[in-house]
């Protein structure tokens, strides 16, 4: 920062960050009143998981992979059973293709509304806290409960539980809920459409930071339907692959200031998640969703990042709709399941988890043990869109803007994004520079 004609040093230290998943630091690079570098340092060390499914059977694998993330279990083991399946060659019933939508769906609900309501929102009402908006907005803090609540009640119709569910196999589920279940859990899903629409409203209403991104988006693509557990990979770019095709396009890098890995796509930084999904999948929206996006006063496809959380109550909204359709059509199955014959080969799966796109490699032997496996998780992927994104926004907003001022922006601009960098306490330091 200058003062006259001096300058000096300043180091900026935020110990604890709430609302931001995992720990981590950023550190932030200011030479001759510039900002030259911004790096999301992630230092928690590595937690294995690929190396702990070496020379596992097939069927312990769902159960295993759910414990990754108590947010997004759901993402996990749908990537790991398609996966599975395209080795076995194994075909579902429309039934279990179905229940696994309104599985994911559950997910989206439970994981979108957490994060609008809980972790964002403060940013943009002045709130350090989600407890403290509560004081001034306890309604809108318990419409926020209310859905993550329904939608842990979705995943437990058909997990058995909401965290770390265990209802999931590879050819589909171990039971088949009863149709009184589902009709009660209908009645709740129709009762919560009013505050889904009103949701988008409202976040689109909020007093969102104007900021344009460059940013290559990458997302599932299906024909027939809002992407969610099948498709093609897609971008911005022109992008239209198989996910088996995923490596030829895709790599991962370790960078000296973090656990986690970064990926790239042909070299880029690019982004997955909600924002990139809808900007690239606008036409499959239900279209009460779209009527509800147009009443409002942000457009897609947008490069504004802050846009993201009017992006999730969209697809809260579509998730809902989704999930309605396909339980009034819901009828107990002869079977919940189709019998897998396990056999040696090498599969993929790559689902939309919801902050974007899942990636996952096994390989098997003809018992169907595993010999190796690889998993690509959205934040790793974001990650390189995020530090590009911060130096971008923190550029533009000027190395002399007052410290707090930077330091509360980089915050709001990583949780754009919402990281899922561990399951654990959540904070972040940051540590400002300046020479």
């Amino acid at each position: 920062m200058t003062d006259g004609a001096a300058t000096r040093s300043i180091n900026i230290t935020v110990p604890v960050l709430a609302r931001v998943e995992g720990e981590g630091a950023l550190d932030i690079c200011i030479e001759q009143d510039r900002i030259v570098a911004a790096h999301l340092r992630i230092y928690e060390p590595p937690r294995l998981f690929e190396k702990f499914l070496e020379g596992r059977a097939w069927h312990e694998v769902p159960d295993m992979v759910a414990r990754i993330c108590g947010i997004c279990p759901v993402a996990y083991q749908m990537s790991a059973v398609h996966a599975l399946e395209a080795i076995f060659g194994t075909v579902v019933a429309p039934w279990v293709r179905a229940m696994r939508r309104v599985l994911y769906c559950g997910e989206w609900i439970e994981s979108h509304s957490l994060h609008i309501h809980l972790l964002a929102a403060p940013d943009f009402l002045g709130y350090a806290s989600a407890i403290e908006m509560s004081k001034d907005y306890p309604e809108i803090v318990r419409r926020g409960l209310r859905l993550q609540e329904l939608g842990n009640a979705l995943i437990r119709l058909l997990g058995g539980r909401s965290v770390h569910p265990v209802g999931v196999r590879v050819g589909g589920f171990y039971h088949a809920p009863g149709t009184g279940e589902v009709a009660e859990l209908l009645d709740r899903l129709r009762a919560a459409l009013p505050e889904a629409e009103a949701l988008i409203a409202w976040t689109a209403s909020l007093d969102l930071p104007e900021s344009a991104t460059p940013a290559i988006t990458v997302a599932l693509r299906h024909g027939d339907e809002y992407p969610m557990n099948e498709g093609r990979i897609v971008s911005s770019t022109g992008l239209d692959i198989a996910i088996a095709d995923y490596e030829r396009h895709f790599a991962e890098s370790q960078e000296a200031h973090s656990t986690a890995l970064f990926s790239r796509f042909d070299g880029q930084p690019y982004l997955v998640g909600p924002l990139a999904r809808l900007n690239l999948n606008l036409d499959q929206l239900d279209p009460a969703v779209r009527r509800a996006l147009d009443a409002g006063s942000v457009r897609f496809p947008s490069a504004n990042m802050f846009h993201s959380i009017v992006a999730r109550a969209a697809e809260i909204h579509q998730a809902l709709l989704e999930a309605i359709a396909l339980l009034e059509a819901y009828v107990v199955p002869d079977a919940p399941y189709t019998e897998v014959t396990p056999r040696a080969g090498v599969g993929y799966g790559c689902t939309e988890a919801p902050r974007g796109i899942l990636w996952h490699r096994y390989e098997t032997d003809a018992a169907g043990r595993i010999l190796s496996a690889r998993i690509v998780p959205p934040t790793s992927q974001n990650q390189a869109q995020i530090e590009a994104d911060l130096l971008h926004t923190l550029q533009t907003l000027g190395a002399d803007s007052p410290p707090e001022q930077l330091r509360l922006r980089a915050e709001q601009v990583i949780r754009n994004y919402d990281p899922c960098i561990s399951c654990a306490t959540h904070f972040l330091k940051l540590n400002v520079r300046r020479t």
